[in-house]
């Protein structure tokens, strides 16, 4: 498959791209194109959390679990991460591991009632 387009431009043209894909519900070209800007710019959050929700969208939950442990590792405290983290880890059956990052969402959150 021809990559070159989703890798075309500069970052702002592709996360613009991206974003583009992302809100057409196209997850999986959105993927292609946040999967270089997160190789090149490895430590933006916002790259790599749309990154990790294209994944959990089009069902890489894998993927997803992925990228959210890396945003989570670095800021533990990333509200929306948690959330995700926790929804994807249900997602693959693991209700346990989940548990504790969305009671750490709803905290974050404000939302007591849910804890």
């Amino acid at each position: 498959m021809e990559t070159t387009y989703y890798g075309h431009g500069t970052p702002a043209e592709r996360w613009e791209r991206a974003r583009m894909f992302f809100d057409a519900k196209d997850y999986a070209a959105a993927a292609r194109v946040l999967d270089g800007l997160v190789e090149e710019e490895p430590g933006q959050t916002g790259p790599r959390l749309l990154l990790a929700r294209a994944y959990y969208h089009s069902a890489q939950l894998r993927r997803a679990e992925a990228e959210l442990r890396v945003i989570v590792e670095r800021d533990p405290v990333e509200h929306y991460a948690r959330l995700l983290l926790g929804r994807t880890l249900q997602r693959q059956g693991r209700p346990d591991e989940a548990e504790p990052h969305l009671r750490i969402a709803s905290a974050l959150a404000g939302d007591f009632e849910q804890l």
